[in-house]
């Protein structure tokens, strides 16, 4: 599968909101990524229900929602409603993930996991045949522009054995951090998917940045 590029529209011009969107749509990005926070689970608040659906209104392209909150499951339905194609939780904040899983793809969503950098794939063993992405936080999720931690690369071919014999199909998302300066070893190392915000939107060309992106040659990058 060609890796996917998500932008996270966490980045975005807030003020200048649907000209970004129109600009992902126009891109070669394949989703748009959504940071969903609440202040609780992380130290930040992002947006809600009226800013996802505002989004989904003018987006052609799949909602990858990432739910940092506590007790997701007590929104799942309204994020569906609200556009959400995918929606991932985090492994932190779900007592009954199985159950979370499960009620994610109820809804026809696809279902996924994200785990916090001091989190070890391990955890994922018993239940890595039920996700359809697993979302590995390469900075410490709450704020964007932060520093990229070097041990998730380790994590990302740790998660890629552990799902080679439970789950072929698995995508592994990254998330934080990412840009040109490590893309290339990202995809290599096993990546799926790359989550971008900063080396998109501050880049004088984001539809430029993106395509950069989708077009990596990986062997020439990293020989």
């Amino acid at each position: 599968m060609k890796h996917l590029i998500a932008p996270s529209v966490l980045s975005a011009d807030f003020a200048n909101l649907q000209t970004d969107i129109k600009m992902i749509n126009q891109s070669e990005a394949d989703w748009f990524h959504i940071d969903i926070m609440d202040g609780m689970f992380v130290p930040n608040i992002s947006f809600g229900f009226p800013v996802l659906s505002a989004i989904n209104k003018y987006a052609e392209k799949p909602l990858d929602v990432h739910l940092m909150i506590m007790d997701p499951d007590r929104y799942l339905r309204d994020f569906k409603n609200s556009g959400a194609a995918n929606i991932t939780v985090h492994y932190e904040a779900c007592t009954h993930l199985h159950r979370t899983l499960s009620a994610i793809k109820d809804l026809g969503c696809k279902a996924g996991v994200a785990i916090n950098p001091h989190t070890p794939v391990s955890v994922l063993e018993d239940i890595i045949q039920d996700v359809d992405l697993v979302c590995i936080m390469s900075v410490n999720p709450g704020f964007g522009g932060q520093k990229f931690i070097e041990n998730t690369y380790k994590k990302i071919q740790a998660l890629r054995y552990l799902s080679s014999e439970k789950n072929n199909s698995l995508m592994i998302e990254i998330d934080g951090g990412v840009g040109m300066q490590n893309a290339a070893s990202l995809l290599k190392a096993g990546a799926d998917i790359l989550v971008a915000g900063n080396a998109v939107f501050a880049a004088n060309d984001p539809s430029v940045a993106i395509s950069e992106l989708k077009h990596l040659n990986i062997d020439i990058l990293t020989s």
